[in-house]
């Protein structure tokens, strides 16, 4: 069974995840392929519009593979994890550019990897049934895949709070964030690519598209924006454990239980991404900090109590964010050096503009 399906319908190019029994996980051949597939149409007329979503029920995608990345970091030299990572910013930068409309179907879970194959996108649809996160906290890691660079244009302080806390926001919640545009019932998808293969993408969405529910993020800026000011993480954790605000004061306790490396690193990618005048250098940044953070503790450790054990008891280390040395945060940014893996985005020149459609 092949892990990503290719089809054709009509002035539609169709991108389907296949690896439902993994919620359409992303590994390495899967990254590869859809690249190769969307070069491809780039300069195939006879495609107006692509369309990426995801098989089964569960969700677009789940993320990356983190098994795989795991035994990397457990048993390998971090190298194959550093090939999947190049490849796959290089996909999320191609992605953001395309020169077609690249309509996503942010159905079910989408989390991390999935972000990446679908928030760079120029139609980003979610439905009643989504729940769309960065969960990279909770595995000792940093939201990647343009994460920092999306999370960091967020309204406010409504991005550090999702990447800090590692949670998951549902359809309104999403759309505020900037993480998607449209909003439809799931139960009306097969109408949606049906009149994707005969309709350009706006006019096809604007057919379809409910307005979207409320957002429960934004009403609560006031207190988000307060709390998450600055770039200390520990008075953060203070500002929002002292909040009369109940939200608040579970966002905190949300925020100890999580790896204190990653969430002080995860603060300082934000802020830095917030300075960078493109996705291409937030990605970039974002490989020097993946490569330094797989090969961290923590990363193996997370992993590991989620996901290999699955104990839910993660022995972080440092055990606390009073313990997390900012030297050794700043390191991860640091220029790469000639014995570490290199990476450098390479931009496709496509010809067509942005949005077109035939």
């Amino acid at each position: 069974m092949n892990d990503v399906l290719f089809a054709r319908r009509g002035g539609l190019g169709m991108i389907t995840l296949n690896r439902p029994t993994a919620i359409n996980a992303l590994n390495h051949g899967m990254v590869t392929a859809i690249t190769e597939r969307l070069e491809d149409w780039a300069d195939d007329r006879s495609v107006r519009t692509v369309l990426i979503g995801g098989s089964g029920a569960r969700g677009l995608c789940a993320g990356g593979d983190i098994v795989s990345l795991y035994r990397d970091a457990t048993s390998g030299d971090g190298r194959e994890s550093a090939a999947f990572w190049a490849d796959e910013y290089r996909l999320n930068a191609l992605i953001a550019e395309y020169p077609k409309p690249y309509v996503a179907l942010m159905d079910g879970i989408v989390l991390g990897g999935g972000i990446g194959v679908s928030a760079h996108g120029s139609h980003r649809v979610v439905t009643e049934r989504s729940s769309i996160g960065m969960p990279e906290t909770g595995i000792g890691f940093v939201p990647d895949i343009g994460g920092t660079w999306l999370l960091s244009h967020a309204p406010g302080e409504l991005g550090t709070h999702l990447g800090l806390t590692a949670g998951s926001v549902r359809a309104g919640d999403a759309i505020a964030l900037g993480l998607a545009d449209h909003y439809l019932l799931a139960e009306r998808i097969p109408e949606l690519v049906v009149a994707l293969e005969r309709q350009g993408a706006d006019e096809a969405i604007a057919s379809i598209a409910v307005p979207a529910p409320g957002s429960a993020l934004l009403a609560q800026r006031e207190w988000i924006d307060a709390a998450y000011a600055g770039d200390d993480a520990l008075e953060i954790v203070t500002r929002l454990a002292a909040s009369p605000v109940e939200e608040a004061r579970a966002a905190a306790e949300a925020i100890r239980s999580k790896s204190p490396t990653a969430v002080a690193l995860t603060l300082a990618s934000l802020r830095r991404a917030a300075g960078l005048s493109s996705l291409e250098e937030a990605l970039e940044q974002e490989f020097r900090v993946s490569i330094r953070a797989v090969r961290a503790h923590d990363f193996a450790e997370g992993v590991r109590a989620q996901v290999i054990d699955r104990d839910r008891t993660p022995h972080w280390s440092p055990a606390a964010l009073e313990q997390v040395d900012a030297a050794e945060v700043a390191a991860y940014f640091a220029e790469l050096r000639d014995d570490e893996p290199q990476f450098s985005l390479r931009r496709p020149t496509l010809s067509t503009s942005r949005g077109a459609q035939s």
